[in-house]
């Protein structure tokens, strides 16, 4: 069987300002691609044949125009995998809408162009009428469901197992390119360093040891692995999500709880009390319509969004992101009496002496 891998679009790396501490750089690192926890993620599949783009043909120095829509079978595989990951227990939720406008996941079945995703909260970046994720290939064959659990991880904020810092690998490095460049694939050497041979930094990691059973882990034919000796054979990882693959989502996004979050009243402020990577969640029942603003205060990285229930779940309504700057993360909406809203503060670290704190007003 061909092996495939998995070609993310590269992502220009965030622009902080000079002279922040390591700790802050390692905490951004490790969470700016994670959505706050409560989320309900909406996914959508472009169908039909109105939405596509130019791809370039291999060999030749043209392109053709390919569709973005995929059978139904095809979307089934993908639906089915979003509720494997559902299934786990976790504290996001994912909802299938037909509305891409709607939609923070919209999945393409483009052949030809390979199998890839938005990573984390990168997707938001993402116009709403083009593809977060993409799927090249046939996904009913044997083995390649494994390709749809692995994409729904990306979404999530996994990257790949095998460009792990803890992993040790010892790559032929012209061995990779030249297996790359060939069917199915035809990589340039920029696509195959950013895919394969680039190490990650340890706080991007997915995990502190290396985990070749990863649903992330890209499986990898004999010939290209110098180090470690036992995988000089090859790397073939099952296809299914390993136990550190459930216990990176339901660490990043335990079950919520409580179910009720308490009041966030105007003009009060609420210390948070945050430990690095953890997250606080409050409602709003508006005592009147107008504008309002919700902001933290204190010296650390966070993360705010401002959620509006409709048809008894959060939508996105706002929402900032602080990391790495001086000022803190604020938010302002027009919220009416009668409807409800949700607040939910994920920290990356605290970095002065004081608390932080959240308010409304």
């Amino acid at each position: 069987m061909t092996v495939r891998h998995c070609s993310l679009p590269p992502q220009p790396a965030p622009a902080y300002p000079p002279g922040l501490a390591a700790e802050r750089l390692g905490a951004l690192a490790g969470g700016r691609r994670l959505w706050v926890n409560g989320t309900v993620l909406h996914y959508c599949f472009f169908d039909g044949g109105t939405a596509g783009s130019e791809i370039a043909v291999p060999g030749a120095a043209r392109t053709r125009w390919v569709p973005w829509g995929g059978a139904k079978e095809q979307q089934d595989v993908v639906r089915e995998c979003f509720a494997e990951w559902q299934g786990l227990g976790t504290g996001l939720t994912f909802t299938e809408v037909r509305d891409r406008t709607e939609a923070e996941l919209r999945i393409g079945f483009q052949p030809g162009d390979g199998c890839w995703s938005a990573v984390g909260r990168e997707a938001l970046r993402v116009g709403a009428h083009e593809r977060t994720m993409n799927f090249g290939w046939d996904l009913t064959a044997p083995g390649e469901r494994a390709t749809a659990l692995h994409q729904i991880g990306h979404a999530l904020g996994m990257l790949h197992e095998h460009q792990s810092p803890h992993a040790g690998i010892h790559w032929d490095d012209e061995s990779v390119y030249a297996e790359l460049a060939g069917h199915p694939h035809h990589w340039s050497r920029e696509r195959t360093y950013h895919n394969v041979l680039r190490k990650l930094a340890p706080e991007e990691a997915n995990g502190a040891v290396w985990d070749p059973q990863s649903i992330m882990q890209d499986g990898f034919p004999p010939g290209l692995i110098l180090e470690p000796e036992q995988y000089r054979g090859g790397v073939h990882p099952p296809g299914a999500l390993s136990p550190a693959d459930k216990d990176f989502v339901l660490r990043r996004y335990p079950p919520a709880d409580p179910p009720r979050p308490p009041p966030l009243v105007p003009f009060r402020s609420v210390p948070l009390g945050l430990g690095a990577g953890e997250q606080a969640d409050f409602r709003i029942d508006p005592p009147e319509t107008r504008d309002y603003t919700v902001g933290t205060f204190g010296d650390a990285d966070r993360v705010l969004v401002l959620f509006e229930e409709r048809d008894g779940e959060p939508r996105f309504l706002a929402g900032q992101d602080d990391g790495g700057t001086p000022r803190d993360a604020t938010v302002a909406a027009r919220l009416v009496k009668g409807r409800r809203y949700y607040v939910r503060v994920r920290l990356y670290c605290a970095w002065g002496p004081g608390e932080t704190a959240v308010m409304c007003w």
